[in-house]
């Protein structure tokens, strides 16, 4: 290794106008930029220039001397043909197991799960030690792991670590298909990115909230992405995979600084070509979705999933299908077949797919005449036009979903607004009602984070009273009803530091 420590703007003018430029912070500025106006930067321009010696570079007409091209490598040796850094060119396919085999059994919507990616962990787990002799497979997280519900890995591989070790460690050894001993979401984003482009596998799975760490570094992977799809001679590489557990909604324990799905609002900035947003909303569907997005090339695929004990909606067949078609209504949960829907209840995540579903059980209790449909999301991108992402659906298809007059009370994981934006030239935009995440939040408990934000059930009943007025005096009556719960949920918690029994053991019955 040589290494080489030289003054900052080395080889540039060393003073203007009095002023130091080399060895300062100067120098990373435009050192001479009025040249046209002042002469004398004008001739510091050129003896600057001239200090390269241009002339024994280029002939007279600006080309590069003959003998000097001919110093330049070809074929392979050139940089950007270096076949070790064209990852497509080695990349192998990942030998993944049959995700079906890892299926929670869903014998009724509703049932409880021991955690969304915790059902995730032993697919991961099986995947690693499949492809440890290929080496070509990886899991980083900036020392989350165990923490966003992943820990089956460490049955099957060991973080690796070549640094020292204490008696108190746990699954450090030399060889390792983890890396998570550093607490840099940095790092993890750098060690993927370059597994990636020499032509590897690999998932980073990270908190929520501090996934934004990496908000340039991703930036410059999906351009890099974008642009050398359009480069015939650049194979395409596995895709980058981002897991974010211990969200929003279950960061009640953690609190405010915790609470941030914002990332998403970065991520469809990108081009569509690229960029793939999938919110599963049980564990079935996260097994389907990560078995895609492991499958899949070039995309950067981001998956928001929770590591908390849940409902399970969906068998496994189901679920294919569902994740398949990236958005769909839920029949066994509407009661509109066969007519047209009163409201649209839709929903996009886990904890908003519950809360939707807990406030159409007390409507159809409360409101047995109202039609109902129920709408879920896993596929983000599908809410998009088709002329602005591949997989978004043609206005017919997203009218069949969500019709064109009819009142549409949305139950969104992250910021309200980004449902409006994907959303707002379709032809019921106007009767589309989101509720979200909104910078309400705190160390609580989990029902009291949806509350905070009104999208917990009874604010999503208390919307569609407000917005379908056939409800009538019954509508009335139970809004009523719902603002003295909401007093009896507060004054509950200030007592007791845990939800109501009816929040905590709510099962679907229909």
């Amino acid at each position: 290794m040589i290494v080489l420590k030289s003054p900052k703007g080395w080889t540039g003018p060393t003073v203007v106008d009095g002023v130091q430029i080399e060895g300062t912070f100067r120098a990373h500025q435009v050192p001479l930029s009025d040249p046209a106006a002042r002469p004398g930067h004008l001739e510091q321009l050129e003896a600057w220039l001239r200090s390269y010696r241009p002339h024994e570079l280029f002939d007279a007409q600006g080309r590069l001397k003959p003998e000097l091209a001919e110093l330049a490598p070809t074929g392979e040796r050139r940089m950007g043909k270096n076949p070790h850094a064209n990852g497509g060119l080695l990349l192998q396919e990942l030998e993944v197991p049959n995700f079906r085999e890892y299926a929670v059994e869903v014998p009724m919507p509703g049932v409880s799960g021991i955690g969304d990616t915790r059902v995730l962990g032993p697919f991961l787990r099986d995947v690693a030690k499949r492809n440890e002799e290929q080496r070509n497979f990886r899991v980083f997280g900036p020392d989350e792991t165990v923490s966003n519900g992943l820990g089956a890995l460490f049955e099957s591989t060991n973080r690796q670590w070549d640094a020292e070790t204490f008696s108190n460690d746990e699954f450090l050894a030399p060889t390792g298909r983890v890396l998570d001993s550093m607490l840099s979401e940095h790092q993890c984003e750098g060690w993927l990115e370059g597994y990636l482009l020499t032509g590897r596998h690999g998932v980073f799975n990270c908190y929520e909230a501090f996934i934004h760490i990496v908000d340039s570094m991703f930036n410059q992977h999906a351009k890099w992405l974008k642009v050398t799809a359009e480069l015939p001679w650049r194979r395409k590489i596995a895709s980058l995979n981002y897991l974010l557990a211990s969200h929003v909604w279950r960061q009640d324990h953690n609190g405010f600084t915790h609470q941030d799905p914002g990332f998403v609002d970065h991520v469809v900035n990108k081009k569509a070509e690229v960029v793939r947003v999938y919110f599963p909303p049980d564990a079935n569907c996260l097994l389907s979705v990560m078995d895609h997005c492991l499958r899949s090339r070039h995309y950067v695929n981001v998956v928001i999933a929770g590591k908390h004990p849940a409902p399970q909606w969906l068998e496994m067949d189901a679920a294919v299908k569902h994740c398949t078609e990236g958005i769909g209504i839920w029949q066994w949960a509407s009661n509109d077949q066969g007519s047209r829907p009163d409201v649209v209840m839709a929903c996009c995540g886990d904890v908003p797919t519950l809360e939707t579903l807990a406030a159409v059980s007390i409507m159809r209790e409360h409101l047995p005449d109202l039609r109902i449909r129920v709408v879920n999301v896993v596929d983000l991108m599908r809410l998009q036009p088709q002329s602005e992402h591949p997989h978004g659906l043609s206005d017919p298809a997203f009218d069949d979903l969500f019709t064109t007059d009819v009142p549409v009370i949305f139950a969104f994981h992250a910021y309200p607004w980004l449902i409006h934006r994907l959303t707002y030239r379709r032809a019921n935009h106007a009767n589309i009602h989101v509720r979200g995440y909104k910078e309400e939040g705190t160390i609580t408990t989990p029902f009291d984070m949806t509350v905070l934000n009104d999208m917990d059930r009874f604010h999503l009943v208390m919307d569609t009273v407000e917005r379908v007025p056939q409800t009538g005096q019954r509508g009335i009556a139970l809004k009523q009803r719902l603002q003295e719960k909401l007093v009896e949920h507060r004054r509950y918690i200030e007592a007791n530091g845990y939800d109501l029994p009816e929040i905590r053991d709510w099962q679907w019955a229909r």
